[in-house]
């Protein structure tokens, strides 16, 4: 039986690491990190336990879903919602519970805050990327894609942009239109439950990687925390991992870190180095997500809604999907990662405030978590690297591997998914 060692306790490295253990595979995971979870973790302020960053999933997440059944997370662990987006005053549009095209034309028969112009384009415009398998060119950005198909300025301001922005961190007028009509057209455009709306009610850590552990723990697996590993060294027909407990020469070893991780692991080897520049040069995006924590009397409209002007763009109320009451997240995408955290918050609040159109009251807390390198951004002609390195058995895994889809937790675990079963 072969043995296999992953480097990074990730979602993408977990999802790896289980798809093994499942076919009787050994399988040792390395965490340099006390928590599991990557770059989707828990993390831990003045007795409160956070998210690193405030995560969306869509029903179109096939495989974590997957993976989340088969280590037995509970559908209740997801607060699962219809397709809504709301922006106080300016939009309301809400999927009906019919099935698919039929629950998007109703709600935008409902939807206020969108003329028949807008409805007919965003109409036709769904129609045109689920039917026609359109390949579009590689270097054409969002805006242009939205503009070739007529889409309203409304339409762009208050629905694609602001998607865009959430689903690929990067700006429309940069952003691949390649790789945004693949998300819209396994979501808006596949059947109703693809674009429902999945907040988790639990950390992201207690979601997938702790159940995760535990499958590997029944499985002939292990998950080594508070363990680094800082070199990889070629030996004989394996690997020998500086870090690791023993002299043991592994056959496979997947590096599923982060990419700026992988880079000196990639580098440790001696023939990796083309590898490791095209990963180092990846353009990064951060992320910023802004706590705010009231009493217990303020509850938002929606559980996620839009905003306009500076600097998020959505607010979560974590009370209604099984946080605390009173907690807010707010999301900024593609922030500058030298913002002042507490800047952010009162710019953030006051956002709020507008957007309710009252004044609330003084914070219990306020924290603000930046993520520099989140993501790679989205820009046409990226080149991302495959799952494979020029050494046989050493192998990547992560948000960032070469895909259809921009960096998410479902690019994460399918990289780690296909890695698994290339290996089998």
């Amino acid at each position: 039986m072969t043995a296999v060692a992953i480097i990074g306790a990730g979602y993408a490295g977990l999802a790896c690491a289980v798809e093994l253990a499942l076919q009787e595979v050994e399988v040792t995971v390395f965490e340099r990190s006390r928590t599991m979870g990557g770059r989707a973790r828990a993390v831990h302020k003045d007795g409160w336990t956070l998210d690193n960053g405030q995560h969306l999933l869509s029903g179109a997440y096939t495989e974590l879903m997957r993976l989340l059944r088969l280590t037995g997370v509970s559908p209740r662990r997801l607060e699962c919602l219809p397709l809504t987006l709301h922006i106080p005053g300016q939009l309301h549009f809400r999927a009906a519970s019919l099935p698919a095209p039929l629950h998007l034309l109703a709600g935008l028969v409902r939807a206020h805050g969108l003329g028949w112009r807008d409805s007919f384009a965003i109409a036709l415009f769904l129609h045109k990327i689920k039917h026609t398998q359109c390949r579009l060119p590689e270097e054409m950005t969002v805006a242009h894609f939205l503009e070739k198909n007529k889409q309203t300025p409304r339409l762009c301001r208050l629905i694609w942009e602001p998607l865009c922005l959430a689903a690929l961190n990067t700006p429309a007028i940069e952003a691949s239109a390649r790789i945004f009509a693949n998300v819209l057209r396994d979501t808006l455009a596949a059947n109703s439950s693809a674009s429902e709306l999945l907040i988790p009610r639990i950390d992201l850590s207690e979601l997938f990687p702790v159940p995760a552990a535990r499958t590997l723990a029944t499985r002939n697996g292990n998950v080594l925390t508070g363990n680094p590993i800082t070199g990889i060294t070629p030996d004989g027909t394996g690997f020998r991992l500086t870090g690791a407990p023993g002299q043991r020469i592994w056959p496979h070893v997947v590096i599923a870190t982060a990419p700026h991780h992988a880079v000196p692991l990639l580098e440790s080897t001696g023939a990796c180095a083309p590898l490791a520049a095209q990963i180092a040069a990846l353009p990064n995006k951060a992320i910023a997500t802004v706590y705010i924590h009231f009493d217990e009397g303020i509850r938002l409209p929606a559980p996620m809604m839009g905003l306009t002007g500076h600097p998020a763009q959505w607010a979560f109320d974590r009370g209604q999907s099984g946080g605390p009451v009173g907690l807010m997240a707010m999301v900024i995408s593609d922030s500058p990662t030298q913002e002042n955290g507490n800047a952010l918050a009162a710019e953030s609040l006051a956002q709020l405030e507008q957007a309710l159109g009252r004044k609330l009251p003084a914070p219990l807390w306020a924290q603000t978590i930046i993520e520099k390198r989140a993501t790679f951004a989205c820009r046409p002609g990226v080149a991302r690297p495959d799952i494979t390195t020029p050494l046989p058995g050493l192998w990547l895994v992560g948000d960032y591997i070469e895909s259809e889809y921009p960096a998410t937790l479902e690019s994460a675990v399918r990289s780690g998914v296909r890695c698994a079963r290339e290996i089998l």
